[in-house]
């Protein structure tokens, strides 16, 4: 574990770097020509095995590709059939739909109305809409006074006022700061959250140094590279005898 407010920071040398940056402006460059950076649009993926249907105004799991790894990592080390599970900004619902493969009571919340339709429709299309229940609201505020085993969240990536419910995926006002103060009144116990944080933006060191200042802990429960960008995903715990 590591306490970030004495200790160097887990995020350190995730920057992709000069030739990345380059390289990541031709793939973004790639997306735009094939048509893939158009996130307003009905699309069919698959992610883990789960037919995933994404509705215009949703972030797509796989193109964006933060909620399809952290979707991987949803298994038996982290989450028992006895869990409940919180899915913070549920989106199309992909991590709270492979956590209820496992789980016995998952919520998913999302400020974006459409997100919560479209996570409606994907519980129904895996068959596990009686394991998962999805909530419209801002972060902790759909499950006030509830505890959960395992909290997933995975934060929009700029610091700022969203434009509109899309937007809200990417941009967020306060949330390192919310989701740090609000967060262990929502942990069970020997609760834990699973935290991802990207290269790119700018609240990766935020989120580290809010829950440094409230004594949580943090370890690297897993990590993946990609040539413009660096996915990290954070385990938070309470500090020994908090």
């Amino acid at each position: 574990m590591l306490d970030t407010s004495e200790g160097p920071s887990l995020l350190a040398g995730t920057q992709p770097g000069r030739l990345g940056s380059l390289l990541g402006r031709f793939l973004t460059l790639g997306y735009r020509i094939t048509g893939r950076h158009r996130y307003d649009d009905y699309r069919l993926e698959r992610v883990e095995q789960l037919p995933i249907l994404v509705l215009p105004s949703v972030a797509n799991p796989k193109l964006l590709r933060t909620g399809a790894f952290l979707a991987s990592q949803l298994d038996e080390r982290i989450i028992t059939p006895e869990a409940s599970v919180l899915d913070l900004g549920t989106g199309s619902g992909v991590c709270a739909i492979a956590a209820a493969r496992h789980a016995h009571r998952v919520v998913g919340t999302d400020i974006n109305p459409a997100a919560i339709r479209c996570a409606r429709i994907n519980a129904l299309i895996s068959g596990l809409e009686k394991r998962v229940e999805f909530r419209e609201g801002d972060l902790f505020a759909p499950v006030a006074e509830q505890q959960f085993d395992v909290v997933l969240f995975n934060p929009p990536f700029l610091e700022g006022t969203p434009t509109d419910g899309r937007d809200a995926a990417w941009r967020g006002r306060n949330i390192a700061q919310r989701f740090a103060a609000e967060l262990s009144a929502h942990l069970t116990t020997h609760g834990s959250a699973l935290l991802l944080l990207s290269s790119f933006g700018d609240t990766g060191s935020l989120f580290e140094s809010e829950l440094a200042q409230r004594q949580f802990q943090l370890s690297m429960f897993a990590r993946r590279r990609f040539v413009n960008e660096t996915l990290s995903i954070l385990r938070v715990t309470r500090a020994s005898g908090g």
